[in-house]
């Protein structure tokens, strides 16, 4: 069995903030793009999934802010910046998907059809990417230091995948068969994540747990 040296432990906490920062600035780059060609294309789902990339944005800090916390004093016991986070987070995603839900009906029933998906297919296959290389290394980096937080964090960003994945099958459906719904029925999972995300925040602040799905 490997045994970590004191001395390696300062750097996989180093490694952890890295990831953490990495986390935020992805989230933001790729929430800017999303939303731009979201609206230029006229596609609800990719607009959908830059929004709730701005969202894991403010969940990125609270982590971070954790991180920071726990690689200090190794304290358990959440703050109230990240509870305030946390109840930011769980309210935004709950706007978000049904914000979502109403327009996603709306573009069913008026048969709306966007001008192209590319860019979702471009933009979820880099974000499928990403967060597999993402999940690996907080995962390895969390079970390194024997954290539960970071192990947590990274089961919590496979809801980032599932999104992605959500997005690529929309808009793969779209450019292959030209049906206008499919990019609404992508919107609605986009919606259904995004509530289960808001939900899972929320839970968080209620119970201290550092993610519903740390056992996932």
């Amino acid at each position: 069995m490997y045994r970590l040296e004191v001395l390696e432990i300062p750097k996989l906490y180093k490694v952890a903030l890295v990831l953490a920062y990495f986390t935020i600035g992805y989230n933001l780059v790729e929430g800017l793009v999303s939303v731009f060609f979201g609206l230029e294309d006229e596609t609800l789902s990719l607009f959908g999934f830059g929004i709730d990339s701005f969202v894991e944005v403010i969940s990125g800090i609270g982590i971070l802010h954790m991180l920071i916390r726990v690689k200090n004093n190794n304290g358990v016991t959440r703050d109230q910046f990240e509870n305030t986070a946390l109840r930011i987070t769980g309210t935004s995603f709950y706007i978000l998907a049904v914000g979502l839900v109403l327009t996603a009906l709306y573009n069913l029933f008026t048969f709306h059809v966007p001008k192209t998906t590319v860019w979702g297919i471009i933009v979820s296959i880099i974000s499928i990417i990403t967060m597999t290389v993402l999940i690996y290394y907080k995962m390895k980096v969390g079970k390194l230091l024997n954290s539960d937080a970071i192990i947590a964090d990274a089961n919590c960003t496979k809801a980032c995948l599932y999104l992605s994945v959500s997005l690529l099958l929309a808009s793969i459906g779209f450019e292959l068969t030209k049906i206008g719904g499919l990019d609404s029925i992508g919107a609605l999972a986009i919606a259904w994540f995004s509530y289960k995300e808001g939900k899972e925040a929320f839970e968080k602040v209620r119970t201290g747990k550092t993610c519903s799905c740390e056992h996932e």
